[in-house]
């Protein structure tokens, strides 16, 4: 299993690269990010009983994925989460599902001393990537992939090198100036997120998917040695029954996709092969997507098609970790 804190340069095989004429730098603030604040002596605890994750086990200066379940153990929201504090948590997630996820945290906080609230308004995310964000960070970029550098109210969170380019994610003020750098095309930032293999769920997918068929447990965003949660138990029992089903992988379009859109298979017209998790367009002609699919059809001829069985002809690509061929 990867831990997404090991990983040190998620690089797709030369071979598939995205077509990005040169290193992207640069800095975006993250309009479809938000953030949601745990604060009490019991924000862990709480925490620790509602996600996915270990945060009873994360070191102090690191960050981690984690995952919101239903009952059925489907991914309601993931987070990256981290702390400033023995009692000040921090979740960034999609902005559009943000509201739904605070009302439904909140309503199981019952006695537990846990605060929460959402911090978008006051606290802005932005992504950072590439050589000169390095530079314009100092300090705070210093560290492996999964370490957070504080400084006052400012977090930088490294995350993993995306084709050798090293990425940020960056908490600051919101009201504080923009960051000392060259604006960086969002649609680069999409496509190096897409491109890591690192699901984030939004609202067209919320609900949809149990942890391991987007890689989440590959990538260090489920602990099987920690406690009970919201569908641990399913997830559990989908991690140890045996060969997983469904999993996602990187496919490459001629058309724009989109989060919650179908995709068929040409040996199987009848019905859907699997469901676009997260989508990015480098430009007009370039279209990547980390797409849930069904894994035995990855051994039959024939191609993924989006959209429609006579949809678009996708082609794979490289995911920058190892999948499994079982659960061992």
């Amino acid at each position: 299993m990867m831990i997404i804190g090991r990983m040190t340069d998620l690089t797709l095989d030369a071979s598939q690269s995205p077509p990005l004429a040169t290193a992207p730098h640069g800095a975006v603030r993250l309009s479809d990010w938000g953030l949601i604040r745990a604060r009490g002596a019991d924000a862990r605890a709480f925490l620790q009983g509602q996600l996915t994750g270990d945060l009873v086990a994360l070191s102090p200066g690191q960050h981690s994925l984690a995952g919101y379940c239903s009952a059925k153990g489907r991914l309601m929201a993931s987070f990256v989460v981290w702390s400033s504090g023995s009692q000040d948590w921090w979740l960034a997630c999609s902005a559009d599902l943000l509201p739904a996820t605070l009302k439904r945290l909140s309503m199981f906080v019952l006695r537990a001393k846990c605060q929460l609230s959402d911090a978008t308004p006051d606290v802005a995310l932005w992504g950072l990537v590439g050589d000169s964000a390095h530079a314009a960070l100092a300090e705070l970029a210093d560290g492996e992939p999964g370490s957070v550098r504080t400084d006052g109210e400012q977090h930088a969170l490294r995350l993993a090198n995306v084709e050798g380019t090293p990425r940020w994610l960056v908490a600051r003020p919101a009201g504080a100036p923009d960051m000392p750098l060259a604006p960086l095309d969002p649609a680069a930032w999409r496509w190096l997120e897409v491109a890591s293999g690192v699901a984030r769920i939004v609202a067209a997918t919320a609900d949809q998917f149990v942890p391991q068929m987007v890689n989440f447990e590959l990538v260090g965003g489920v602990s099987f040695q920690k406690g009970c949660y919201p569908g641990q138990e399913v997830v559990a029992r989908s991690q140890y029954r045996g060969t997983l089903k469904r999993r996602a992988t990187l496919l490459a379009s001629p058309e724009a996709m989109r989060e919650g859109q179908e995709v068929f298979h040409e040996s199987d017209p009848g019905q859907p092969a699997g469901l676009v998790a997260l989508a990015a367009s480098l430009d007009a002609s370039h279209h990547l997507g980390l797409v849930e699919i069904k894994r035995a059809l990855l051994e039959m001829p024939g191609s993924f098609r989006l959209g429609a069985p006579d949809g678009p002809k996708l082609s794979p690509r490289a995911l920058p970790y190892a999948v499994p061929v079982d659960n061992e």
